[in-house]
């Protein structure tokens, strides 16, 4: 058994059976800011694991990062902060796909329990309930928002998947089989959503907004799959990390065929990826052992940016 596989069997099973992740790497003690700011942002020089991960609308040197200890952004891959006072844990982070200061989110407060479904204005500072989901308080560990139509809003929550047309308002179920580990909306067909899956049946795809779903390609079938991306501007264009290809494929055809990306990213496994909507080349990927990659050609090469350890 490969590296890869070793990793999607260990990392795959704490998303999904055990429901919390697991902690890959310690923030040191609590790490409560020690000087204010009035700009509501506080240093910070590492993470625990990346729940989601999110560049600004208008900034492509932005990048927001959803943790188990609050919403973090780094600035100019380099500078490394905490929004505002909350250290809730965002197991589902999604931005707005045209308002740079609106994300929503689910997850854990950090006194326990479920957060149920939120929005935030103002960057990612402050943070309103906006409902409770179906059978919840929900805590979706898997969350997708429409870039074509923003009131559009998936998340899966105890075998089920959720939807709401109403941004987040109301909710209903409208899936009872699929187990997905990531979900991901169209960039140009509000109808189509996809979602990534940990028990072979590679990357699952819907056409009538999440009720039936069949599999995107045959290529990535037999294999675990963490997470699945799309390109702003050029929606054929897909990026996903599978146990089947061995690591990172790209398609270029809306998923009919794959392609490897040659970059071995040190064994580890990608469990999120993020374009740029104001310069769509430009994507970033998080590796479980937090480790930040950025390509500037839309997937076909990377670097590694930041290694988000206590080690900084």
């Amino acid at each position: 058994m490969n590296k890869i596989s070793k990793n999607y069997i260990w990392i795959i099973v704490a998303v999904v059976v055990v429901g919390g992740g697991i902690i890959l790497l310690s923030r040191g003690g609590d790490n409560t800011p020690n000087n204010s700011s009035s700009n509501n942002l506080y240093p910070e020089q590492s993470i625990t694991h990346g729940h989601g991960l999110a560049v600004d609308v208008a900034d492509p040197n932005k990048l927001y990062i959803a943790t188990h200890h609050g919403l973090l952004v780094l600035m100019n891959e380099k500078d490394l902060y905490r929004i505002g006072r909350s250290k809730d844990d965002y197991m589902g982070f999604s931005p707005h796909p045209t308002e740079a200061n609106v994300f929503f989110s689910s997850g854990h407060p950090s006194t326990g329990g479920n957060i149920g479904f939120q929005k935030s204005e103002d960057g990612g500072v402050t943070w309103k309930k906006i409902s409770n989901g179906t059978n919840g308080p929900v805590d979706f560990h898997a969350m997708a928002v429409s870039p074509v139509n923003p009131n559009l809003v998936y998340g899966w929550f105890q075998g089920n998947l959720q939807r709401s047309t109403d941004q987040g308002k109301t909710w209903e179920i409208v899936n009872r089989d699929l187990l997905p580990v990531y979900l991901a909306a169209d960039t140009k067909d509000e109808n189509i959503v996809y979602a990534a899956t940990p028990r072979g049946q590679g990357v699952m795809m819907s056409r009538d907004k999440g009720a039936t779903w069949t599999s995107l390609s045959p290529a990535l079938e037999g294999g675990a799959i963490s997470v699945i991306a799309i390109h702003p501007q050029d929606s054929k264009i897909l990026l996903t990390f599978s146990e089947k290809l061995g690591g990172l494929g790209k398609s270029t055809d809306g998923g009919t065929t794959w392609k490897k990306v040659a970059e071995g990213f040190n064994g580890e496994t990608i469990l999120h990826i993020a374009f740029s909507r104001s310069t769509p080349n430009i994507v970033y990927a998080l590796t479980h052992e937090n480790k930040l990659y950025k390509s500037m050609d839309a997937g076909d090469t990377w670097t590694q940016i930041r290694f988000l350890s206590t080690s900084l």
